[in-house]
């Protein structure tokens, strides 16, 4: 038998909209880059980022509500940033970071996101309103 070559993972392609879109939430989140740079190597259970626990590990610039927490991380899932870790049971409660996710995090190598702007805020909040069901 010949051996199998491990081939490099694809890199996906996405449109700029897209990478603009999941940027745009990114910044406008209430995370700190710190809580993604970790999320590169493992995923992160909602206990970690919720409450005094979140801000105490420099995961939130404030602490968040277990609800608040979730909404804006369920967010990041519809834009393609983050997604659920499944396990053998089904959906867990912890999160870690989609390849587009991977994407955009590279940018940020080093420094801190920028703080959004009015218009940034002002378009994150209207796509999450006007966002269709599908």
């Amino acid at each position: 038998m010949d051996s199998v070559e491990s081939q490099k993972p694809e890199i996906f392609v996405y449109p700029r909209h897209t990478i603009e879109r999941a940027v745009r939430a990114l910044i406008c989140s209430p995370f700190r880059r710190r809580l993604f740079t970790v999320m590169r190597h493992q995923s992160i259970p909602l206990s970690a980022i919720a409450q005094s626990k979140g801000y105490q590990a420099e995961y939130t610039q404030r602490v968040l509500s277990e609800l608040t927490c979730e909404t804006a991380l369920s967010w990041l899932i519809n834009v393609g940033f983050l997604r659920r870790e499944v396990d053998g049971q089904g959906i867990t409660d912890s999160y870690r970071l989609t390849p587009l996710g991977h994407q955009v995090l590279a940018e940020f190598t080093g420094v801190d996101f920028p703080a959004p702007q009015m218009s940034d805020r002002l378009k994150d909040t209207l796509t999450r309103w006007l966002r269709l069901p599908f």
